[in-house]
């Protein structure tokens, strides 16, 4: 099974933490956070994957050099201008392509940890035949995507009660907020028409008005952190102490 790891940007909620080493190799609990997520991905059957890099990308070689992948089979997609997350998943489709073309695939977050059932997920994209399942809970966000009754993307919306974009005429019934963490049909690439430097969010909402079949994963039950700034990684790594889980992941 494969996986990308987006690790490629700026980490600049993250500073001073960043200011001399990328996002991905910022530590909680004496675990850089890229480490947290390959060997999470690991447990659930995941043997290669994809990181891109940017900001630090040779420490990020290095260190994986280091320690011989982690049992893992990993390329490192170099970006030079920093692509966001859909010309990220862009540049990198060479790699799901070959014998394994029809096995969905995870895109993860590099700052973000949880417990969420990636088997679970998984099995639950593949019996709706999702073109792309997102992991989204029931909290507070700045941004929240848009379900409709039946979980199919149709929307997104900027705060609480701010503007909303529809992306197909359902009523929505679900405003929630994404955990960053994606499962992903290889049949999604020649559907990217997207260009440059963009968001995957901007391509699933196309994708959406489109038709394609874009579904939410209710993950309210698993705990979920965001590790985007400095405050964010104390407390989870507070929190793993007092459960003595240092290998929580």
């Amino acid at each position: 099974m494969k996986a990308m790891v987006l690790a490629a940007g700026l980490g600049t909620r993250l500073r001073p933490l960043t200011n001399d080493r990328p996002k991905a190799l910022v530590e909680v609990g004496g675990r850089t956070l890229l480490e947290i997520t390959l060997s999470r991905l690991h447990s659930f059957g995941v043997t290669d994957v994809i990181v891109n890099a940017h900001h630090f990308a040779d420490m990020i070689t290095q260190y994986l050099q280091a320690n011989n992948n982690f049992g893992m089979h990993i390329d490192i997609s170099r970006e030079d201008v920093l692509l966001d997350t859909g010309g990220g998943l862009k540049k990198a489709a060479y790699f799901f392509a070959g014998k394994s073309v029809d096995e969905p695939f995870i895109l993860h977050n590099v700052d973000v940890i949880s417990d969420i059932d990636l088997q679970r997920m998984l099995q639950f994209h593949t019996e709706n035949e999702s073109l792309a399942t997102l992991a989204v809970q029931k909290r507070t966000t700045s941004r929240y995507l848009l379900f409709d009754q039946a979980g199919w993307l149709c929307g997104r919306q900027f705060g609480e009660n701010g503007k909303s974009e529809p992306a197909r005429p359902s009523q929505p019934g679900h405003a929630l907020a994404f955990c960053g963490i994606h499962v992903i049909s290889p049949r999604i690439f020649p559907l990217l028409t997207e260009k440059g430097i963009f968001s995957i969010i901007t391509s699933y909402l196309r994708l959406a008005r489109e038709g394609e079949k874009i579904l939410a994963f209710r993950a309210d039950e698993y705990d979920w952190r965001d590790l985007g700034t400095p405050g964010n990684v104390d407390r989870a790594a507070e929190a793993l102490k007092e459960a003595g889980a240092d290998d929580r992941t």
